[in-house]
């Protein structure tokens, strides 16, 4: 990867700029963007410190060669410094309301673990003396304590990305920072977006630079980076499907100990009608799923605190002696291997708690911790505390804890809302699994697919339909096929532990990485908690032949796939680097470029930030005519979670004024939703595009009046100018002035150096080339959009190895032709497609003009 690396920075530097008349005025402009170097920090011009020694007049500025600056980055910073974005402060009743639903979408999972943690438990240890019960129930104690409230609820959740949770969501906070992400298509003006700036932790900073070189440097660290955050992914997906399976055949199987002749081949029956019923209404959304069910698990959650508190008084109260962790030593001494096999079942009352974090974005933080440390929390601690106090008196009882704990004249109602809960639980995992998957398709790790909207207010609420029927398929299939819980729930806290491991190791390299924290408590965090998750995870890997591989099995098939994907979409985008057209070509082509240039604009879609795509030589070679303006479209999704309206189009020229042609980065976050039709984002790309003209036309107006002044006369502050390079002489720099101040110390500069520069330029007359330029834009748009789809399939070389072979001629290439098409994920119009040889037309109606063209082109990785 590195070689490959290297390959992809000298081919980005290649072109020159090359200087071009017109209006009479000496120009020099970038040609493309490919000749400037995307690792370059943009930042490095405006030093407030710098300033006063480089910038104190003209002639010392354009002596001394600063760094080059993009004009990507400069229109980025103008466009961040003008918009800045706060985010909206919630109201008390509607974080209330977000908490009220919690309950019904996150802890449905966590809030049934009562019905069967000591059921498990006390099958691998039996009741012998108040030690057992003790230690059990201080083991379940600390283990809520620590993991879910303390881990979770105050540290973890304080890492989300802008308001998203999950592996995934960590991973694009790394990103930010160091330059780890595997697609090299990376630039400075996506730091400058108002939601992308961070800031590093000043204490820390030496430390935190050393691990943001050592990631970046070692390719090998980037992979494993990635794969662990890929296998923590996909045992969340792994969980979306045992949990729905083990949730609802658990609450379906309590009927045959109550109704006679109510069999197993009944409880499959019965539970696989639940399961097509509870994946048929996600379509809804999560917001009217969760409004659904929290009130059901709100009374459960009251009935369990209720039941666990009668249990108390009429029992036995001293069992809240388990406060003592001592207990748990007693407990191991005790039991010695019996305990550390029990440690199994243990942690299933922690199941879901991941779901906290996963499904942070379908909620809020403060909804999350309110509910869980006022609701959650209390109330398994009464309903576990209210178990040990019956057990003290009947240990008999173990098999049945829950049901034989109930009173009897509450045993019917109590049943019917365990089992409506239990069928609930499952959906904390089917949110979480929305929410991974869609942040791994915007980060380039899983294959596109359609992704529903299903609320106007919470960007995070999704709904994925082919996840939601492969997942309601797949838990069909376990359900026929083991037809009991026991095997599966055996090794159910694989995937749970699993998980946990992942969000331990990702948020200690966050908080070494970002995080103001000391070195003492950022090693703290791994050594406490990895510790205690380690020390499960050992338990339950014991049961991985009882049936423990299932969950094994479907992470391994989801981190194939999403890794197959990821590299072949890194490989691809390396490979259409290395064949872009040079831009010498382009410029012997003259500004007609070989063809016929009729009124219209053309969008070509490709994935390039840098450089003029291979495909558009294949356009130009099949096509009798070229559209009189053309714009390279790269639709590019940057490691953040939301990218503002008004920052989202970045532009440049592509080659001279002459030959009409640009470059538009469309820039989406990947908690983005593509939502506009083609007419909303021709609209926002047409004013996007006359804005970049005109502050262009403004830009040269300053350009070439400063030339004309004394270079003595003027001393300005090194923020009021970014630099040029001008052809002939690399000693030489000509400054442009930013058109936007804020401070009133800026703004009595700024009117004493237009007091010195000549009449013409502060005319407001507008340039006649912009007028020429503009006047031929509104023609273009007149004439109709054609949308140019390059389908660009990629092909292992004949002397590769067999495995590469394997990989992208055919499980790539099967996930490339089945995943969402070009036209749909690009929210491109299409009606009837005609497919030729070279090139698929589709043709649009007549009155709507708009036209999609799309050519398939072959590649050798």
């Amino acid at each position: 990867m590195e070689e490959e690396d290297r390959i992809e920075e000298r081919s980005s530097v290649r072109p020159r700029g090359r200087t071009f008349s017109g209006g009479g005025v000496s120009e020099s402009r970038w040609v493309d963007g490919s000749e400037v170097d995307s690792q370059s920090p943009p930042l490095s011009l405006f030093d407030d410190n710098e300033a006063k020694e480089e910038y104190g007049s003209l002639r010392r500025r354009l002596v001394k060669k600063p760094k080059r600056v993009d004009s990507f980055d400069v229109e980025a910073m103008e466009i961040a410094g003008a918009h800045g974005h706060q985010p909206k402060n919630t109201s008390t009743w509607h974080t209330l309301a977000l908490a009220f639903q919690t309950l019904g979408v996150v802890y449905g999972d966590m809030g049934t673990s009562p019905l069967y943690v000591f059921s498990d438990v006390f099958s691998k240890v039996k009741i012998e003396s108040e030690v057992d019960i003790l230690g059990a129930l201080s083991l379940v104690m600390y283990t809520i304590a620590l993991l879910p409230l303390v881990k979770y609820v105050f540290v973890v959740l304080k890492a989300n990305d802008n308001g998203e949770g999950g592996t995934f969501a960590l991973y694009s906070l790394i990103c930010r920072y160091a330059k780890v992400n595997m697609l090299p298509n990376h630039q400075p003006a996506d730091e400058q977006i108002s939601s992308f700036r961070l800031k590093l932790p000043t204490p820390e900073l030496e430390r935190a630079l050393s691990i943001k070189e050592t990631l970046e440097r070692r390719s090998s660290l980037k992979t494993l980076l990635l794969l662990l955050v890929l296998m923590g992914t996909s045992m969340v997906i792994g969980d979306g499907i045992l949990t729905p399976a083990i949730s609802v055949m658990s609450a379906v199987s309590g009927l045959q100990g109550a109704v006679k002749g109510f069999d197993t081949t009944a409880v499959v029956v019965f539970s696989i009608v639940i399961l097509v019923a509870l994946f048929s209404i996600q379509q809804f959304g999560t917001s009217k799923v969760g409004f659904s069910f929290a009130p059901a698990l709100a009374l459960w959650f009251f009935s369990l605190g209720s039941i666990g508190i009668y249990n108390l008084v009429k029992y036995d109260i001293t069992v809240i002696k388990a406060v003592n962790p001592a207990y748990i030593y007693f407990f191991f001494k005790k039991n010695s291997k019996d305990a550390w096999s029990a440690l199994g079942g243990c942690i299933l009352c922690i199941t879901g708690a991941e779901a906290m974090f996963a499904d942070l974005g379908h909620f809020s933080v403060p909804a999350i911790q309110i509910a869980f440390t006022f609701v959650v929390f209390p109330c398994l601690l009464l309903a576990y505390m209210g178990q040990a106090s019956y057990l003290m008196k009947y240990p008999e009882s173990s098999d049945r804890i829950f049901y034989d704990s109930v009173p009897e004249s509450l045993f019917w109602p109590v049943f019917v809302i365990a089992t409506l809960a239990a069928m609930i639980a499952s959906q904390a995992m089917i949110s979480a699994t929305f929410s991974c998957v869609k942040q791994a398709m915007a980060l380039g790790c899983f294959p596109r697919m359609k992704i529903i909207h299903t609320s106007r207010k919470l960007m995070g609420q999704i709904y994925i339909p082919v996840i939601n029927w492969f997942l309601m398929i797949m838990c069909v299939v376990v359900v026929s096929i083991f037809r009991s819980t026991t095997d599966i729930a055996n090794a159910y806290g694989i995937a749970e532990v699993g998980v946990m491991l992942v969000t331990t190791t990702l948020v200690t390299l966050v908080m070494l990485l970002i995080w103001q924290t000391s070195l003492f408590m950022a090693l703290c965090f791994p050594l406490v908690f990895g510790s205690i998750e380690l020390i499960y995870f050992s338990a339950v890997l014991s049961k991985v032949l009882e049936g423990g591989w299932l969950p094994l099995v479907f992470a391994s098939f989801f981190l194939s796939v999403m890794y197959i994907w990821n590299y072949g979409s890194v490989l691809k985008y390396q490979s259409e680097v290395r064949e872009k057209i040079s831009m010498d070509f382009m410029l012997e082509l003259g500004s007609t470029l070989g063809t016929v240039r009729t009124p219209g604009i053309g969008l070509l879609y490709n994935e390039l930030v840098h450089g003029i795509p291979l495909i558009f030589g294949q356009f130009l070679l099949s096509l009798p005519a070229i559209h009189s303006t053309i714009v390279f479209v790269c639709i590019k999704y940057v490691p953040i979670p939301v990218v503002p309206q008004e920052e989202r189009f970045l532009f440049r020229r592509v080659c001279p004024k002459d030959y009409h042609m640009f470059r538009c980065i469309a820039r989406y976050g990947y908690k983005d939703i593509r939502k506009e039709d083609h007419h909303a984002f021709e609209q926002l790309l047409v004013q996007s595009l006359e804005n970049f003209l005109r502050k262009e036309a403004q830009e040269l107006a300053l350009e070439s009046g400063l030339h004309e002044m004394d270079l003595d006369s003027v001393s300005v502050s090194s923020r009021d100018y970014r630099t040029r390079d001008v052809p002939g002489n690399e000693e030489l720099k000509v400054p442009l002035m930013l058109g936007t101040r804020s401070e009133e110390a800026e703004t009595s500069n700024s009117e004493a150096a237009s007091a010195a520069l000549p009449s013409s330029i502060m005319s407001s007359e507008i340039d006649p080339s912009l007028e020429y330029e503009l006047s031929a834009l509104r023609e273009a748009i007149e004439s109709g959009f054609t949308y140019f789809l390059a389908h660009g399939d990629v092909r292992a070389k004949k002397n590769s190895f067999f495995l590469k072979k394997l990989v992208i001629n055919y499980l790539y290439a099967f996930l490339r032709r089945n995943c969402r098409a070009g036209a749909a994920n690009m929210s491109v119009p299409h009606m009837n497609i005609l497919q030729l040889v070279i090139i698929e037309i589709v043709r649009g109606k007549d009155g709507n003009k708009t036209f999609v063209m799309v050519s398939s082109l072959f590649s050798h990785i």
